[in-house]
């Protein structure tokens, strides 16, 4: 078995879960990150190994996601609110709120929080995989903290 065989295997559930929450949509996410690891198996030479190979199948894997969503904005299928589709949490509490925070934040925040909270990646993997400095994604996940705080605070008050 090949290693990207081997980390589709492992990890697929968090692929699928950040590239839904990227595209707002389980089967446009499906057919993502299918198309990214064909992508990836047949771009593996570009791999330079200047990090971990699952970095960068992340990257391969988030930039289908992006790819996906601009072409669903494309073609006015995503609803301006996709990602805040509503669900409950197992207990009956409805966490449609939160995704609407969470997807009204600018794009490097919900990504530096995807990326976070639904793959559990570290603060370097997630560098990695969006390409910026492990300070920038301390930053960023620290600015989305705020803006979802503020955003509970509101709806306190």
């Amino acid at each position: 078995m090949s290693e990207i065989e081997s980390v589709y295997r492992s990890r697929y559930r968090e692929f699928l879960r950040v590239a839904t929450a990227i595209v707002g949509d389980e089967a446009t996410a499906h057919d993502a990150v299918q198309d990214a690891f064909a992508q990836a198996l047949k771009q593996r030479a570009s791999f330079r190994g200047d990090g971990p190979l699952e970095a960068w199948i992340w990257r391969v894997v988030v930039n289908a996601a992006r790819g996906a969503r601009r072409r669903q904005v494309a073609r006015r299928e995503v609803p301006e609110d996709a990602d805040a589709t509503a669900s409950t949490n197992g207990e009956g509490r409805d966490e449609s709120g939160v995704r609407a925070w969470v997807a009204a934040l600018p794009e490097r925040q919900r990504l530096v929080v995807y990326l976070r909270y639904y793959a559990d990646l570290d603060y370097r993997a997630i560098a990695t995989v969006l390409e910026i400095e492990v300070g920038t994604v301390s930053a960023t996940l620290s600015a989305a903290h705020r803006a979802l705080r503020r955003s509970l605070e509101e709806v306190r008050r």
